[in-house]
């Protein structure tokens, strides 16, 4: 069973903040500009013990077993050269303060699994070996990983880590609701005016006019309101996503959002789509239960839909604002970065070599199918146990498909800032507000914009040299 990725958005909008006024304060932070570098497969010749790795990381339950067993396979493949040893640190964000304790204390692990909203924190702290000084000095090739995740940890034209564990939302809808509303299940909605008409045929009232069953309904999540920019084609920060510099505003109050919020109304008003609110369990559970007959949700949720749901579920691609937008998909998750400072030679590259393995065909196809997440590498999907899961479950096939399709540019590589989980809180403040009052959208969106304006300032400049 997949479980679906951990939402702790408002713990690691603080959490990050804080983490970005703490960096001025550490030795070596500031600009992310690390002249660590790779050491050649050299340094692990003629060893006299094996080089120990720990691998710091967020994985537990079902994909922690996963995990675990591709630790033992590594370790008995490695013996007496590299042994790598997991530690379970809590959510992403209780791994990402863990972290941050560890570089004060000088005691950072080797190798550390950070969820997407870190990234600019980990680039800022300048404490990593940037992920293209492997692949450089290697001649590593990318040509097998998925583009789309490629995007999203390059910046300034270097890969930065090492995707892994990585999601990206799909439509959901509940077939056996299609089928008696004589909708075609095979044909989701592709936008939102096409949800709109089939949540007319799916929304079901009792003899008092009670809806029993909504067409739409899903959570008022800020990675939806990224994802539906990508989708058009909008930027969500300044300054080319903040790929070409750093971030000074976020625009979420582009039309384009304030267009979904206000459909978003409509559809409430009009008893289309339940009234959900921030808590995505409660969206899943409605979905689950069929009070909704479409649902957004992470692909890392399609497990659990499955296994929960007495009606069978259909997955397709995330819906586009507007017929005619550009499309492109924004990834969710997180990546794997090596620590350099503090380490020696043998260990960053012990590490190295345990990511090389973690990325293969082989150990993707294993991934994937135990857990859910999408395959790093393109070719894992061609892998048994991948293979067996897709026969088994071709609803998973939708997620690769719709990054395959995507479009790779700034927009769809996700904004690049240090108080991203900051800025996902507040699109929801403003969402929220524009649903739950006689704020209109245009206004709730552009406040909650503005004020994330001190937050982006002072974590600038904690970080300016």
């Amino acid at each position: 069973m997949s479980i679906s990725p951990r939402r702790h958005t408002v713990r690691a909008a603080a959490l990050i903040t804080g983490l970005g006024l703490l960096l001025s304060g550490c030795s070596g932070g500031g600009g992310g500009d690390s002249t660590l570098t790779a050491p050649g497969a050299d340094v692990l010749e003629g060893l006299d013990e094996a080089v120990q790795v720990e691998f710091w990381h967020s994985m537990d339950a079902t994909n922690g077993q996963v995990l675990d067993g591709l630790i033992e396979d590594f370790n008995a493949r490695n013996e007496g050269r590299v042994e790598v040893t997991g530690s379970f640190q809590g959510d992403y964000d209780t791994a990402l303060a863990n972290h941050r304790a560890a570089i004060q204390q000088g005691e950072t692990a080797e190798l550390i699994m950070i969820f997407d909203l870190g990234t600019q924190f980990m680039i800022d702290s300048g404490r990593t070996v940037p992920a293209q000084s492997f692949i450089d000095a290697d001649g590593y090739d990318t040509g097998s990983v998925e583009p789309a995740l490629l995007n999203y940890f390059t910046v300034d034209g270097d890969l930065r880590s090492f995707p892994f564990n990585n999601s990206t939302p799909l439509m959901y809808i509940n077939r056996d609701a299609f089928e008696e509303a004589g909708l075609d299940p095979d044909s989701p909605p592709a936008d939102l005016a096409q949800i709109r008409e089939a949540a007319e045929e799916l929304t079901v009232r009792d003899d008092d006019g009670t809806v029993v069953q909504y067409g739409f309904g899903a959570a008022v999540y800020g990675w939806f309101i990224e994802q539906f920019m990508a989708r058009a084609g909008a930027p969500y920060c300044d300054n080319s996503n903040g790929r070409s510099g750093r971030a000074s505003e976020v625009l979420f109050d582009d039309p384009k959002v304030v267009e979904l919020v206000e459909w978003w109304q409509g559809m409430i008003d009009d008893e289309l789509a339940l009234q959900i609110g921030r808590n995505t369990d409660e969206a899943q559970a409605a979905f689950n239960s069929g009070r909704v007959a479409m649902t957004l949700e992470s692909t890392g949720a399609l497990g659990g839909f499955i296994e929960q749901s007495d009606f069978e579920v259909g997955a397709g691609y995330y819906p586009l604002v507007s017929e005619g937008d550009p499309g492109g998909s924004i990834i969710g998750g997180a990546s794997l970065w090596i620590n350099g400072e503090g380490h020696s030679e043998q260990e960053v590259r012990a590490s190295w070599e345990f990511v090389q393995f973690l990325l293969t065909p082989e150990s993707q196809s294993a991934w994937h199918a135990g857990t859910g997440y999408l395959s790093v590498n393109t070719e894992g999907y061609d892998g048994p146990e991948a293979q067996e899961r897709a026969e088994e479950f071709p609803q998973f096939s939708v997620a690769a498909a719709q990054l395959a399709d995507s479009e790779i540019n700034e927009n769809t590589a996700g904004c690049m800032m240090g108080v991203m989980a900051e800025a996902r809180a507040t699109a929801e403040e403003g969402w929220e507000t524009a649903l739950t009052s006689d704020t209109p959208a245009e206004e709730a969106m552009a406040a909650a914009a503005e004020r994330l304006n001190t937050p982006i300032e002072e974590y600038n400049a904690s970080v300016e040299e």
